[in-house]
């Protein structure tokens, strides 16, 4: 919050100040009371910092005392919360984070009391399920950028995972599969904004439209032709494991960002790219400009329409490439309805990153995490119903968006039709 604001409505700060504050000091005691005192005494908890298989230098593990940790991360939390009761920490970002690391590292050294749980795995695997999370969000930020909601993102995901591992399977090809699957985004995402661009249809109907389509359209394909033909059309393969010299060896982050496949690089690009062309490029600030205010860049000559088409395709070759990498980037076959929601969650990931490529991308590693969690803690047998743990992605955001959409502000135009 500005200088500006604070001085303008010093209430509302005030209670935001007391709302932190409380809730930090609730965690840090949630953090004593459910962990703490049912935490072992003399009992340690390992975190692997090696994975099996990688070409990292190795190094020692990290070995704490469980308990104590778990005391330390209750004390952090009330530390930070009396504080700022007392005081007030104006970063809300960092107030977050205090939040998320305490409750975090004490629910995992709980969790992992007396074993072993591998660090570096848990990471690894939070960047991959968090890339068509990311894609998905990609798709969101430039799209809206330019003033268009596309929510038709799942639809689309699940419409290209399903023409790459066909179209790979017939050509032997995975690069042609995952050309296929681009090109089928871009259709799908050219048929939406000529509805909504040319005849002004609501946007959220057109969205929902293509989601419906999307989720129909593959399990008839899939219940009639993909299960009686499987090794013809539904047997792919997946891209291979590309490591960069010198640079995998690094531990912790050799593994998890310069030892994956084409997908994960190419979207680790996208986010580069698409900040750069959004930020400092003359495309992106008459992307922007349409998306803030459409009759200001007409009257300066901008083609609104043009740029709402061109960035609502991409977008669409984006989500096809997200599309893509459910199937021939992880496990090389189709199963109906296998996107599970990533495209709404790419949108959530979206909203809490502000608009922005490389927040949406941040924001994505948080529902990735939450989404390798979850399979972790089933592998470490922890006392909590697999039911709830399946819950944690969609736990964290409901969680985000309700704590986030109140406050992020969207482009002022977005969703909005132009009408010269």
């Amino acid at each position: 919050m500005t200088t500006v604001e604070m001085s303008i409505n010093p209430a509302r700060v005030r209670r935001a100040r007391l709302a932190y504050g409380s809730v930090l000091i609730a965690v840090g005691l949630f953090i004593y009371l459910i962990f703490g005192l049912n935490t072992q005494s003399g009992v340690q908890t390992t975190f692997g910092i090696n994975l099996a298989g990688s070409n990292a230098v190795p190094v020692p593990d990290l070995v704490v005392p469980a308990q104590l940790t778990v005391n330390l991360m209750a004390g952090i939390a009330v530390f930070f919360g009396a504080f700022q009761l007392a005081r007030g920490i104006k970063s809300t970002g960092a107030l977050v984070g205090v939040i998320a690391f305490t409750f975090v590292v004490a629910f995992l050294t709980w969790a992992a009391q007396g074993k072993s749980f591998n660090l570096t795995g848990m990471i690894n695997s939070s960047l991959v399920r968090a890339t068509p999370i990311a894609l998905a969000a990609l798709c969101g930020v430039i799209s809206e950028r330019s003033a268009v909601i596309n929510i038709g993102i799942e639809g689309i995901m699940l419409l290209s995972a399903q023409t790459a591992v066909v179209t790979a399977s017939l050509t032997d090809n995975l690069y042609v599969g995952l050309l296929a699957a681009i090109l089928v985004g871009a259709v799908l995402a050219a048929f939406h904004a000529y509805l909504v661009i040319r005849f002004k249809v609501d946007q959220i109907v057109s969205g929902v439209a293509i989601n419906i389509f999307g989720a129909g359209f593959t399990s008839f394909v899939s219940s009639r032709f993909l299960e009686k033909n499987t090794d013809l059309l539904n047997n792919s393969g997946v891209f291979p494991v590309i490591s960069i010299p010198v640079l995998d060896r690094i531990p912790i982050l050799g593994p998890m960002l310069f030892q994956n496949n084409i997908v994960v690089y190419l979207t680790i690009l996208l986010v580069v790219v698409m900040h750069i062309m959004l930020f400092y490029t003359p495309w992106g600030l008459r992307t922007r400009a349409v998306g803030e205010h459409p009759k200001a860049a007409d009257t300066l000559g901008v083609n609104v329409y043009l740029v709402r088409y061109i960035n609502v395709i991409l977008g669409g070759m984006i989500a096809g490439l997200g599309g893509a990498y459910f199937t021939i980037g992880s496990v090389g076959r189709f199963d109906e309805i296998m996107t599970a929601g990533k495209g709404f969650i790419g949108l959530a990931a979206m909203i809490f990153g502000k608009w922005n490529p490389i927040g949406a991308f941040t924001s994505s590693l948080i529902f990735g995490f939450a989404d390798s969690l979850q399979v972790k803690l089933q592998i470490l047998r922890v006392p909590i119903p697999s039911e709830f743990l399946l819950m944690a992605p969609y736990i964290v955001t409901m969680i985000v968006l309700t704590g986030v959409v109140g406050r992020a502000t969207p482009p002022a135009a977005d969703g909005q039709p132009y009408e010269k």
